[in-house]
């Protein structure tokens, strides 16, 4: 049976890909899409969703969970900003609900990949630093990314997060790239990866929405759910 999906941010870069990913796709189907001169809860009123799927401008990721929560809707939530206490109140109002969801910072497989090979690194060259690069239009900096990546770097190493020092760049002819630098005496360790279009976040959504249709009670963060448990 297929899935009903609610597109929050259906007229923004991402919003407009994922109505051409989901367009026929066997298991999900776009019930409504919302856009940002909308009311959330008025739309999501008007139709049954299973899934809200939001990719909305940074900052409204835990405001648009909690509606959707109350609405009796599993959040899937794109929307770049979300901090370790906004992943806490909504996994808390989740479990009120008896509903899962997933924050993702970033739905790239290849990032997910280099964040582990960074933790893996961590444990031998501890002094680490960040650069992220996108393209004029981001308006946050630095990027959701980038910060989820100076969280996972930060638990590893023991060390506040704000100790992870990140570097952003915003110019002409990026797309979204980011770089986690390694240093030691005599050497440095650059794991980069480099995104060229929204094609490389298609499976990741895909992935991310069959583990939300199924996931207990509780909101959990990061791709990494729904990859290992694909």
């Amino acid at each position: 049976m297929s899935t009903a999906v609610a597109l929050i941010g259906a007229e923004g870069r991402m919003g407009r890909y994922c109505d051409q990913l989901l367009e026929d796709h066997p298991d999900f189907h776009i019930v409504c899409r919302v856009t940002s001169d909308q009311d959330l809860a008025a739309e999501l009123a008007q139709v049954e969703s299973g899934i809200g799927l939001d990719f909305t401008r940074a900052g409204l990721g835990r405001e648009h969970g909690r509606v959707l929560l109350q609405a009796g809707v599993r959040p899937l939530i794109g929307t770049s900003g979300m901090q370790p206490a906004d992943d806490l109140f909504l996994h808390e109002l989740a479990l009120e609900s008896g509903l899962g969801g997933l924050v993702v910072p970033n739905f790239s497989l290849g990032v997910w990949l280099q964040q582990k090979l960074s933790l893996l690194a961590a444990k031998h060259m501890g002094q680490v630093e960040i650069q992220e690069e996108h393209h004029i239009h981001k308006t946050d900096a630095p990027s959701g990314t980038a910060l989820d990546t100076a969280l996972q770097l930060s638990e590893a190493l023991g060390r506040p997060c704000d100790q992870i020092p990140i570097h952003s760049v915003r110019l002409p002819g990026l797309y979204s790239n980011q770089t986690v630098l390694f240093g030691a005496p005599g050497q440095i360790l650059r794991l980069t990866h480099e995104t060229y279009g929204q094609k490389a976040f298609g499976p990741g959504i895909i992935a991310a929405l069959h583990y939300v249709a199924q996931a207990p009670p509780g909101v959990q963060r990061g791709i990494g759910h729904a990859l290992e448990n694909d």
